[in-house]
């Protein structure tokens, strides 16, 4: 049994199969029942999960183990991460819980905590649930009979949602006349996003609406923009928008069906934001995977790129100590603390229609502030993740690689924080030797990391 449950965005993995068993589910809830357990008043945890079939296994399970340490659990059914994060603040909650795996397939589930503020926990309070998950021997503070919790539904939480969404759209707007293709990745938003679009007065052609427990992300969603781009281009829409399968990221493309990836959205909104003062000190805050081509033009208008490790918790942690107001990945997660404490993809689609309305501007006229450097990124399975200090042949091959590319590029080799992989990652001007240096650097990593 490994000694460590929580990747860069919460517990994740193939259902049935350790840690994804229901058992380590109850003993989370115990444990962040216990954790975040006060002695006045009652406590309160709102649960939500995505549409994966799983989903009902997880639910039961941390509701007995929540309920056993005294807390009160609030169940809102499938709904978005970003959609928890609020609820927990506006329910004034003790803590907010989502069952999903983002974008991975269904037959993969994933448990993730927010405190009641609405932000990812941090590494010492998950390493200390962790503890009293994986001891055996730990001993539960039990509360007596009468102080268990008790659980229930709470049928208005799409119509919170969909109010504090519209409430981040200005008033003086609306969606009239703009059609929108909208892929909701048979995912938690598959409800909320097309009425929120429909209620600020778009004509809404839906895709992945109809889960089924076992869809997820299937052959659509922001892992397959190309759907939502051939629906755009048949439909003459003026954007398409995809989101992921808990909704807090987004991918979209534009009226001709080319699609933006993060990186795009965040230049145009930073650059949107630049110019109504209300990006704090003209700062962006994004991830060490974003484009050269995104810190180059942050620089050109005047402002500055902020690089995190991959991760949209770690952006938001230094968002908050930096105040900046705008973040994100390239793989889509927006934040705008303005609005929010994590990544929204709807919220995101909202803040791009909003600049599109005040410009009015077709998407593809806003869209080309960034000639993107090539990128290749290549992914190599591994038995266990040895640490690459570890490793000095491929050291010396990365060394060699950086050489090479000079100030006109740059390498990155980690490991992802949900599944057994390298992520090897070169980026430079010349397209070619960057697939020659990635492929290079991806065997050498197969090679060497044994």
């Amino acid at each position: 049994m490994g000694r460590r449950l929580f990747g860069t965005d919460g517990m994740r993995g193939t259902v049935n199969q350790y840690p994804m068993v229901p058992e380590v589910a109850m003993r989370l809830g115990l444990a962040a029942g216990t954790t975040f357990r006060t002695e006045t008043g009652r406590n309160r945890v709102v649960i939500g999960k995505d549409t994966r079939l799983s989903g009902y296994v997880f639910e039961n399970a941390l509701t007995a183990g929540f309920c056993a340490a005294g807390m009160d659990v609030y169940l809102v059914g499938p709904m978005a991460t970003p959609a928890i994060a609020f609820l927990t603040r506006n329910m004034r909650a003790t803590m907010g819980v989502v069952i999903s795996a983002s974008h991975n397939p269904y037959h993969d589930n994933g448990i993730k905590f927010f405190d009641s503020r609405g932000y990812k926990l941090d590494d010492l309070v998950e390493e200390s649930i962790t503890e009293m998950v994986l001891n055996p021997e730990h001993e539960w503070d039990y509360p007596t009979p009468d102080k268990v919790g008790r659980a229930k539904r709470i049928d208005d939480a799409v119509g919170r949602y969909i109010v504090y969404l519209k409430n981040c759209f200005p008033t003086n707007l609306s969606l009239e006349g703009m059609r929108i293709v909208l892929d909701c990745s048979n995912g938690a938003n598959y409800k909320v996003a097309p009425l929120v679009l429909e209620e600020l007065g778009a004509e809404v052609v839906s895709i992945g609406v109809n889960p089924n427990g076992v869809n997820i992300n299937k052959g659509c969603g922001s892992l397959y923009p190309e759907v939502m781009a051939q629906k755009v281009r048949e439909g003459h829409a003026d954007i398409g928008l995809a989101l992921d399968g808990d909704a807090d990221r987004l991918i979209v493309c534009d009226e001709h069906g080319t699609v933006l990836d993060g990186d795009q959205i965040m230049a145009i909104c930073a650059k949107d934001m630049m110019g109504s003062g209300t990006l704090v000190d003209d700062t962006l805050v994004a991830t060490v995977m974003s484009n050269m081509a995104l810190e180059v033009f942050m620089r050109e208008q005047g402002g500055k790129l902020l690089r995190t490790p991959v991760g949209d918790r770690h952006v938001v942690e230094a968002m908050r100590r930096t105040r900046a107001t705008m973040g994100g990945e390239q793989s889509g997660h927006l934040v705008f603390t303005n609005h929010g404490t994590t990544g929204d993809g709807l919220l995101a689609g909202l803040q791009l229609l909003r600049i599109m309305r005040e410009q009015d501007k077709p998407l593809s006229s806003l869209a080309g502030l960034l000639k993107l450097y090539p990128q290749e990124l290549i992914n190599v399975k591994v038995q266990r993740k040895v640490p690459f200090e570890e490793c000095p042949a491929l050291l010396a091959d990365i060394k060699d690689a950086e050489q090479e590319l000079g100030d006109k590029g740059r390498v990155l080799l980690r490991y992802s924080g949900t599944e057994s992989l390298c992520r090897v990652m070169v980026e430079g001007e010349d397209e070619g030797l960057v697939k020659r240096l990635a492929a290079d650097l991806a065997a050498s990593a197969q090679k060497n990391l044994v």
